[in-house]
């Protein structure tokens, strides 16, 4: 089981580094005007959300592993409170990857100011999940 959960975490933080990165290279495709710029960043871009996407895959199948196959938080508040962040950070992968689509669109409507506070979401999930975890909190 420690193996389990070292890989997990391994995968999470490797996840966690694309759910950072990610909307920081958004920041700059939407403040970027050359196109030369504009598309060594989509490029960027689409191989990280790849990567990202490839990293989150047995980051969330050793997670549910440790819960179902090792019975870790089955029952608890914690746990259920974790697993809903886990469901955010799915969506915000998700719409990480919708952005990127509109950017190769040339559809984006935000801001670059809108990206520097859309990547503070990730943060805040992960603070919680580790509060959560290592804490146990109810």
């Amino acid at each position: 089981m420690l193996w389990i959960k070292a890989f997990h975490i391994v995968f999470i933080a490797s996840w966690f580094a694309g759910l950072f990165y990610l909307p920081r290279i958004f920041v700059n495709l939407a403040a970027e005007s050359i196109p030369e710029a504009r598309m060594r960043l989509l490029l960027m871009a689409r191989k990280l959300y790849r990567f990202m996407t490839i990293l989150a895959v047995p980051a969330l199948a050793l997670g549910l592993w440790l819960w179902l196959g090792y019975g870790i938080g089955t029952g608890s508040g914690w746990m259920t409170a974790k697993l809903a962040i886990v469901v955010l950070l799915i969506g915000y992968h998700h719409a990480c990857g919708r952005l990127l689509a509109k950017f190769e669109k040339n559809a984006n409507r935000h801001s670059h100011v809108w990206y520097r506070w859309f990547n503070e979401a990730p943060v805040l999930m992960m603070l919680a999940a580790v509060i959560l975890v290592v804490v146990k909190p109810f």
